[in-house]
């Protein structure tokens, strides 16, 4: 077995630098055959992320090509894909790089523990994240549940370098037989919209590499001061690639680190952020139920209003509410949204709207390119109140006021809404071009009156809130 190939599945690692499962692979001097598997995990994801995915394995694809490799498309169950491909390739081996979501999880346990069975050498290895959750416990030796302690229980430790990019690759005597991209249609339900959402994406290695690097020279020393305000041009963007493997968060650290030595002012607080990234897989893995329940026990009651009229105003950016709609069709023609805007967004549907969170989960799962299982998550239920936070339940955030701080010359409402504009933005008419036709939309109607006033939803919300509270 010591000549036979191994069989290296990728997932949320698409890339060559920094990774370690590739790089253990390829140190074996073994042939190794790179595989991507559409499975039932793939299968269930939502349509931006879904189609996200597919342009980044294409280009992974091409950057295999370019050393020499290739990459292997199978779809169907993980399991079942990799069982053939042993029987077909004579692989000896199957090394991945470790996921921490509960889907993610009960596939990789079960393919872990079936194919040692068998008598295969399976292992994983981890590429996503710097710290593994089981990596970092409070003095108690107990999971940490608030973000503050967790940062400073991790700031201050070593993260490895990250490794050498890979040149070139072992090739087999024959390749498997691979399934061609574009049968999978992995982009059939962003409909019209994929054409809208494509200019604004940033796919692969490269161009993630390009965005890290411009960030670090151009705008992280304003980071901390301007992050907040959705006109300007201030973070990194980095979430889309990260959620894909495309960069390493290990990478992007030390990047940090060399610009905070630098002295550039607002380094330590990019760094914060992707800690909390770090954070919230520490999370869903240590209580995994954060992903469909409320993480806090006692708001497995609240009276949320389920899906309904309120929350489809919502979802097509029509409440009557300038930011929050601004944010939903910022989040329909990009494919992202920045995080000032999904706190109030999300603020607003879970607490002046009284929707439940999962309703807002759900449909940023559908439309996010940079969707997160972890994230996605800790984010709706940390702003609805029953996730992790120390004081959730007066936090009630007004988009009024919000636009008045962070978007005090309008620029951002007048990139994003069309109706009573008499020269309205490209972004803002291309909304209309993405969205479903059945939806009847068109920049020439007027704008909505607000589906509940502010102050109303506000008070209704502390009220409810309270007696949670009680």
């Amino acid at each position: 077995m010591s000549d036979s190939p191994i069989l290296l599945w990728f997932r949320r690692d698409l890339r060559l630098a920094d990774n370690p499962a590739l790089t253990a692979a390829s140190e074996t001097g073994r042939p190794v055959i790179p595989v991507f598997i559409h499975d039932e995990v793939v299968e269930g994801q939502g349509a931006a992320p879904k189609w996200r995915l597919g342009l980044g394995i294409g280009a992974f694809a091409e950057a295999l090509d370019g050393i020499g490799s290739r990459l292997t498309l199978r779809r169907g169950a993980a399991l079942q894909v990799l069982r053939d491909l042993v029987e077909e390739t004579g692989a000896g081996a199957v090394y991945w790089s470790r996921l921490y979501d509960p889907r993610a999880i009960a596939r990789d346990e079960a393919v872990k523990s079936a194919l040692r069975d068998e008598g295969m050498k399976a292992e994983s290895f981890n590429a996503h994240l710097m710290f593994e959750p089981w990596q970092v416990e409070t003095q108690k030796g107990e999971y940490y549940k608030v973000y503050s302690p967790f940062w400073r229980a991790v700031k201050d430790r070593d993260v490895a370098a990250p490794l050498k990019r890979i040149e070139s690759l072992a090739a087999p005597e024959n390749w498997p037989v691979s399934e061609r991209l574009d049968d999978w249609e992995m982009g059939a339900a962003m409909r019209r919209g994929a054409k809208i959402v494509r200019p604004h994406v940033c796919v692969g290695e490269n161009a993630a590499a390009d965005r890290l690097a411009a960030f670090i020279e151009i705008r992280v020393t304003d980071y901390k001061r301007k992050r907040d305000f959705p006109a300007a041009e201030a973070t990194s963007r980095l979430s889309e690639n990260l959620t894909y493997g495309e960069i390493s968060p290990r990478t992007i650290w030390h990047s940090g680190q060399r610009a905070l030595q630098e002295g550039k002012a607002g380094a330590e607080h990019f760094l914060k952020e992707l800690v909390w990234r770090e954070f919230a897989y520490h999370l869903i893995y240590h209580t995994p139920h954060i992903t469909k329940d409320s993480w806090r026990q006692e708001w497995q009651d609240f009276p949320w209003r389920g899906d309904g009229e309120l929350a489809e105003a919502w979802r097509r950016g029509r409440t009557g509410v300038p930011f929050v709609d601004a944010a939903m069709r910022e989040m329909y023609v990009t494919g992202t949204m920045h995080n000032r805007a999904r706190m109030i967004v999300a603020s607003y549907l879970t607490k002046h709207l009284l929707t439940d969170w999962r309703v807002g989960q759900k449909w940023f799962e559908d439309c996010l390119i940079d969707w997160d299982p972890a994230s996605n998550a800790m984010g709706w239920q940390w702003v609805a109140g029953s996730g992790p936070d120390a004081a959730p339940y007066f936090r009630v955030f007004n988009p009024e006021t919000q636009a008045e701080k962070f978007d005090p010359e309008s620029a951002y409402l007048d990139r994003w809404i069309a109706e009573g504009r008499d020269d309205p933005h490209e972004d803002a008419l291309s909304y209309f071009k993405a969205v479903p036709e059945s939806w009847g939309l068109a920049p020439e109607e007027g704008y909505p009156d607000p589906v509940v006033g502010l102050a109303e939803g506000r008070k209704r919300a502390l009220a409810a809130y309270e007696d949670v509270r009680k």
